[in-house]
């Protein structure tokens, strides 16, 4: 595969235009919340979610129309949506992550942007409209939220450690997803479920948590945040994956890394 030859400021650049302008959109339609395309057991889908969507695409579009996209809420064949030259640039977009945090009210959502050259991602933005944090990395360059350096934490052990997870009714491990969540906040120090991955993991490479763990998450979810991660010094990995763009995902601060993962291996689905 050739080397990238765009540059990953110019990427970054496209990329907070795409997140902040979809984000900011929901944030003043938000009394439009209940407007739903589909509701499930569990989820939902909502108007603002397919038109966010659209506006980061042609944001994407109007810069690299060549580039090939998978955007969350047309990924259902499992491959790029948009891709008419075989480039090796991927887009990948979700629209609103946390979308039932944002259906009640919750300010706990974002909006999520990355670039990937074949598998690497160069560039990453999360938008949290509600909060006004713009966190932002490129491959190679330091991690930021709104302009400002961060670091992941120091805690070196899980038991001394903040860990941010979630519920996914469709996890697939060895142990139910209750008894899972049970077992680890018995060995942290608190475990939080807060309802959108993205802006749980950008919450680890701020050091205001020390790991991320999901038995059941999605790579639109990962894309950006992941790198985010890394680029604060910290540590994301894809343990399995499940389906297509389905995984099991660590993020940790690094230091806890290997210890998380021990204690996950008997837990997970072989």
């Amino acid at each position: 595969m050739s080397l990238p030859n765009i540059s990953p400021d110019r990427l970054l650049e496209t990329a907070v235009r795409a997140a902040r302008t979809a984000g900011l959109h929901a944030l003043a339609n938000r009394h439009r919340r209940a407007e739903t395309v589909m509701v499930a057991a569990h989820d939902v889908k909502l108007k603002l979610d397919l038109e966010c969507q659209e506006i980061a695409l042609g944001i994407v579009r109007a810069d690299f129309p060549d580039h090939a996209i998978l955007a969350e809420e047309s990924a259902d064949t499992g491959q790029p949506t948009h891709n008419p030259s075989g480039s090796p640039y991927t887009w990948i977009i979700d629209p609103i992550d946390g979308t039932v945090n944002f259906t009640h009210g919750l300010p706990w959502w974002c909006c999520s942007v990355a670039v990937n050259h074949g598998d690497e991602t160069l560039a990453g933005v999360v938008f949290a409209p509600a909060s006004d944090e713009l966190f932002t990395a490129t491959r190679g360059g330091p991690a930021h939220r709104n302009g400002q350096p961060m670091a992941v934490t120091g805690v070196s052990s899980m038991k001394e450690a903040m860990v941010l997870t979630g519920l996914d009714q469709k996890m697939t491990t060895q142990m139910p997803r209750l008894s899972l969540f049970r077992d680890i906040a018995d060995n942290v120090q608190k475990a939080r479920v807060m309802g959108a991955a993205a802006l749980d993991l950008c919450r680890v490479a701020a050091g205001q948590a020390d790991g991320y763990f999901e038995a059941g998450i999605y790579t639109w979810d990962i894309a950006a945040a992941g790198l985010i991660v890394e680029r604060a010094g910290g540590r994301a990995e894809i343990l399995a994956k499940t389906a297509p763009h389905r995984l099991i995902y660590l993020a940790t601060n690094g230091h806890i890394h290997d210890e998380f993962k021990v204690f996950l291996k008997d837990r997970l689905a072989g």
